[in-house]
């Protein structure tokens, strides 16, 4: 006997989706705006105010999305609720504090060398 869910989240799935991938546009779209005034101006006061509302925003909206995207699938696939949310919770958290992290790491690593710091190419050499 198979369990069939009698209401599916595929609404939160599908809106979970489509936050992630907007807030991603503009977190992509705002990250590239304070790449390139930092590329005109090699300021380093820009890179140390890029981690701003302006990111952050984005960011936070990216993982709310994936927060609900995940908990939806789960549940789809017969998890209950809460079940759900206690594992999609955990695991978008600790993926967004080594992602934001990560980010951190190469604006020092910008901040010190300029571009040619993050090139893993040069580095064969």
């Amino acid at each position: 006997m198979y369990y069939f869910p009698q209401d599916p989240p595929y609404f939160i799935l599908f809106a979970g989706l489509f936050a992630g991938i907007a807030c991603g546009a503009a977190f992509d779209s705002t990250l590239r705006q304070n790449v390139k005034a930092w590329s005109a101006d090699r300021n380093n006061i820009i890179l140390a105010n890029s981690d701003g509302i302006s990111l952050r925003l984005p960011f936070l909206g990216i993982c709310v999305g994936i927060i609900f995207f995940l908990s939806a699938g789960l549940e789809i696939f017969g998890f209950p609720t809460w079940l759900a949310y206690s594992i999609a919770l955990p695991l978008t958290l600790l993926i967004a504090i080594l992602l934001w992290f990560q980010l951190r790491v190469v604006f020092r690593q910008l901040d010190r060398g300029g571009s040619p710091a993050l090139d893993l190419d040069s580095w064969e050499e």
